[in-house]
């Protein structure tokens, strides 16, 4: 997508490893890492300097490769695969793409492994772009069948799940960006995402591609979905559970409610790689809870620019803060994928994916 009129991927390979955004910089700073190390990978997607379930699994692919430039032999291929899994437990894609690698490079000599673990990991990515871009055509069709209704388009979103969250083009604002670029009256009400406020990054991107967009807090969501300010819900997932229930950033259930009751339609994007057959149902997948200080502490800049934090709790406070919920599939008008858009359930998932069908 474009960053200052120059279109760029969020993750790039290098000569010397992968670049990437430091996205705990955005939307203030806009600064380019090369990661050159497994460890430098690790710390990356753990700390929140890449996010988004497509786009950490790109970056621990890449990891992957980082190490077995090192040091290719099983020992070396076994460590990275464990450091990197145990990064984020949540994002389904991380493992699907740790998985893919492994199982590519395990049965070649060692010699030959580093290279070839590049050149999927380059593949991972060229796919992800891909996938996200037919993510956006398929969306678009939901999306127009509504505006020519009222011609205009009013969507909600949650956290970020554009180029930022994958490679390019995004999952849940891939639609929107297509939508917009087809001449339909688009404005999106940017749901700030606490406490990670990772809608500040939807803003910035929106902002970016020229996309009409207006920031709000979290709890004003519900209200403007009972005014009928909303056309569409739309959010993007980090597993997707064979019967369709749904686990995205903390705060999307609430939005799914609100919109069930207002009667407005609540869309999933999100490729093959975020749907896990493997899991039976929401209760299945494992939610993440991070650290108290990131709901103890916010950051931002002062007002000469300089980049802070302050404490808005103090420190003995008790909190809860779980990273993650999970949408029932109820809930959920479609979900939006590369080869189509199919209702929220085990049959409409394997109706996409009928290779799936024995798992």
């Amino acid at each position: 997508m474009r960053v200052a009129g120059r279109h760029r991927l969020s993750i790039e390979a290098a000569p010397d490893g992968a670049t990437i955004i430091d996205q705990t910089r955005l939307p203030f700073a806009l600064e380019w890492l090369t990661l050159r190390t497994l460890a430098e990978a690790a710390h990356a997607i753990s700390s929140m300097q890449v996010r988004g379930a497509p786009l950490i699994g790109v970056t621990a692919a890449y990891g992957v490769a980082l190490a077995l430039s090192q040091n290719p032999d099983d020992v070396s291929l076994s460590e990275a695969i464990t450091l990197l899994g145990a990064t984020r437990p949540t994002a389904v894609n991380l493992h699907w793409a740790l998985m893919r690698v492994q199982q590519f490079v395990t049965p070649l000599p060692p010699s030959a492994r580093a290279e070839a673990a590049w050149q999927e990991a380059r593949m991972i990515a060229e796919e992800d772009a891909a996938q996200c871009r037919r993510i956006g055509e398929v969306g678009l069709l939901q999306l127009r069948e509504i505006a020519e209704k009222s011609g205009r388009l009013r969507i909600m979103t949650h956290c970020n799940a554009g180029w930022l969250a994958t490679v390019d083009y995004g999952t849940a604002l891939a639609p929107i960006y297509a939508a917009h670029d087809s001449g339909i009256n688009v404005h999106v009400w940017v749901s700030e995402t606490r406490p990670r406020n990772q809608g500040l990054l939807t803003a910035w991107e929106l902002k970016q591609h020229g996309v009409p967009h207006t920031l709000i807090a979290d709890n004003a969501a519900g209200f403007l979905l009972m005014r009928q300010e909303v056309d569409a819900v739309i959010v993007g997932a980090d597993r997707i559970a064979a019967n369709g229930d749904v686990a995205n950033k903390v705060g999307t259930c609430m939005k799914a409610l609100a919109a069930r009751d207002a009667g407005v339609p609540f869309f999933v994007a999100a490729p093959r790689s975020t749907i896990d057959f493997d899991c039976a149902s929401g209760d299945d997948i494992p939610i993440e809870e991070r650290d108290g200080d990131e709901l103890r502490l916010i950051k931002g800049v002062d007002t000469d620019g300089v980049a802070g934090e302050i404490r808005l709790i103090p420190a003995d406070t008790a909190v809860c803060n779980p990273a993650f919920d999970i949408t029932p599939a109820r809930l959920v008008t479609a979900i939006v994928t590369e080869r189509g858009a199919c209702p929220a359930s085990r049959n409409g998932l394997l109706r996409l994916f009928p290779e799936m069908t024995n798992v």
